[in-house]
């Protein structure tokens, strides 16, 4: 095995492929295998380069004096042999006569050099002895010699292109620059075809082209199917498949008119000037998205719509009377969107492509999101869709399933499950709309772009089955003691402290590292010039967040009892989706930070569950 001359962490100079020019480089790693260095460029760009690709940078330091020293002497010698000091004035005089002599003849040789270049262009044998004009024989020309301009007899072909190259009047230094200009044109196209290859995605996630496909059609069927088994007096696993409604039942254009009319009405409060601005993290060319914060506004705002249409006595149980059909109708909008961002994203430029989301495979592309952030002007649709409507409608839902129990069971008050149900999602919806800059540092906004996957996820997944608790309770309602509420709200604290704590220590220490508030928090530097949290949560497993989540999701569940399976579906769904996404992150780290991903993953051997996974 060869030994290795350069090591990990060093700077050097690395030669850019096909190209010879050298670049300040760190060296990331080495494999042994192929005998190849993994570095990093100063603009964050990772490439693997053969050992005579690297030099040293100070043998490029020994070269720049080399040739700094070297051009003194030479231009002394020039300045001696141009001054000749020795030679007497009428010397110089007769000099000076010659420098004017040589300027008549130099006049005189262009002007006669321009007479034979036009005398070329006009008179211009072809190897037949047939005078030729814009490519046609001499006999058509003969018969039509009217129409032949002078700018066709004076157009430019190969043989003059040497002949004007031959007689150049261009000054030395002009041509070297243009040499050089030329140059420099075509090493930035060769960069330019090296990143736009490098830009396509190759690692295909969620089964390739085949899973995707079938993912587009799963997901609603998956919705529909337990929102049908919800409706269902024995909601158990053994009764498959429930009846399926008349599809006629399935589309009222009335309830798409509402869901239409809470879009818009979203998207109009998140235009409003209210709230502050603020720039998201750097893009893959440098440039910063500017977002407004005012997803809480947006909250509170419609809280008192929904609060103003309950004092007119309006009837929002009219949500679980067509919850299927405004499942459908969201389902229909979210295909539509998606639809319309992919038409869209096929004219974004290449530096505006999602990473995930650009294999150069239609149905692959359309289901992860070809475009990154696509935008209305400055209105950010998939920053818009991620909190908003989904989310907010969550609540309004969970609202409307806790009206609709009182109303079916003629109960005064709801009950003690209805409750805790709505009281614990509605701490998690608040918690992230009022952290929402937290959002901007996710994968979601950051790696992910916006198609079939988060436009459905977003507007059908989040409304329709996260709220699958409280809608499960309307018609299996469960009593439970004060006892088992308290314990069950004491583990949704638990959950809710280290899901909140985790996140809060991974977007204050991503903000700002030099925090003196964050001065106890111990990191691996990273070549990418991050650092990677080895104490507090994030010393404790890989994905704290994570933990945090699956604990509360099962506290979400626990009301509902353990007659069915169906209620803690969400908790299944919610560990398979976090086993993905953490094998996703883990994979996405490894290619990002190198060793230090490795020594990270030493001091912190746990993923999610401590001592477990």
């Amino acid at each position: 095995m060869p030994n290795r001359r350069f090591a990990d962490g060093e700077m050097v100079m690395g030669r850019w492929p096909g190209s010879v020019l050298y670049y300040e480089v760190q060296v990331t790693s080495y494999n042994d295998v192929s005998h190849l260095y993994t570095v990093k460029y100063k603009d964050g760009t990772e490439l693997e380069l053969k050992e005579s690709d690297i030099r040293s940078q100070s043998s490029f330091k020994h070269r720049k004096s080399q040739s700094s020293s070297s051009s003194p002497s030479r231009r002394s010698t020039s300045r001696s042999r141009s001054r000749s000091p020795g030679r007497p004035a009428k010397g110089r005089r007769r000099s000076s006569s010659q420098s004017r002599e040589h300027k008549d003849d130099k006049k005189k040789t262009i002007q006669e050099t321009n007479i034979a270049l036009l005398v070329l262009v006009l008179f211009k044998p072809s190897e037949n002895n047939t005078r030729r004009y814009n490519g046609e024989p001499e006999s058509t020309e003969r018969n039509d010699t009217s129409r032949i301009t002078l700018e066709q007899k004076l157009k430019p072909d190969l043989e003059t292109e040497r002949v004007l190259e031959q007689y150049s009047l261009r000054p030395r230094k002009e041509e070297k620059k243009k040499e050089e200009i030329y140059s420099e044109k075509k090493i930035f196209e060769t960069i330019k075809t090296i990143e736009k290859a490098s830009s396509k995605t190759k690692e295909l996630e969620f089964g390739g082209r085949i899973g995707t496909f079938m993912l587009i059609f799963f997901l609603p069927a998956t919705v529909f199917y337990l929102l049908l088994m919800c409706k269902q007096d024995d909601p158990s696993l053994m009764n498959f498949p429930p009846p399926l409604p008349a599809l006629e039942s399935l589309w009222e254009a009335r309830v798409f008119g509402v869901f239409l009319l809470w879009f818009f009405l979203q998207a109009l409060f998140y235009l409003l000037p209210i709230g502050k601005v603020v720039e998201g993290l750097p893009l893959s060319n440098g440039r910063k998205l500017h977002y407004r914060i005012n997803g809480f506004y947006a909250f509170v705002l419609t809280a008192a719509a929904i609060g103003t249409l309950l004092y007119f006595e309006f009837e929002l149980h009219y949500l679980y009377d067509h919850f299927m059909q405004f499942a459908v109708s969201a389902a229909a909008f979210s295909m539509g969107l998606s639809i319309y961002l992919y038409i869209r994203s096929l004219k974004a430029p290449e530096e505006e492509l999602a990473p995930g989301g650009n294999s150069g495979y239609f149905v692959y592309d359309f289901f992860t999101g070809h475009e990154l952030n696509p935008r209305i002007g400055s209105f950010d649709l998939k920053y818009f869709c991620e909190l908003r409507p989904g989310l907010i409608g969550w609540v309004v839902i969970n609202l409307a399933m806790l009206l609709a129990e009182m109303k079916i069971h003629n109960q005064s008050m709801p009950s003690l499950s209805m409750i805790l149900v709505n009281s614990f999602q509605l701490l998690y919806v608040v918690d992230a709309l009022w952290n929402e800059e937290a959002i901007l540092t996710t994968m979601d906004i950051t790696h992910d772009g916006f198609g079939f996957m988060l436009a459905f996820g977003d507007l059908v997944w989040v409304p329709f089955v996260y709220s699958l608790q409280a809608f499960y309770l309307v018609g299996h309602p469960t009593a439970i003691s004060w006892p088992v509420a308290g314990a069950i709200t004491i583990l949704n604290c638990i959950g809710y402290y280290i899901f909140r704590s985790a996140n809060s220590q991974k977007n204050s220490f991503r903000r700002n590292p030099a925090d003196p508030k964050l001065a106890y928090l111990k990191f691996i530097p990273t070549a990418t010039g991050k650092g990677l949290l080895v104490t507090g949560w994030w010393g404790f497993v890989r994905h704290p967040n994570y933990l945090g989540d699956i604990i509360m999701a099962l506290a979400w569940s626990l009301p509902c009892g353990f007659n069915h399976i169906l209620p803690y579906f969400y908790v299944i769904y919610f560990i398979c989706l976090l086993v993905h996404r953490e094998a996703r992150d883990e994979h996405h780290c490894k290619q990002k930070y190198g060793l230090a991903w490795e020594r990270y993953c030493q001091r912190v051997p746990y993923r999610i569950f401590p001592y477990i996974y």
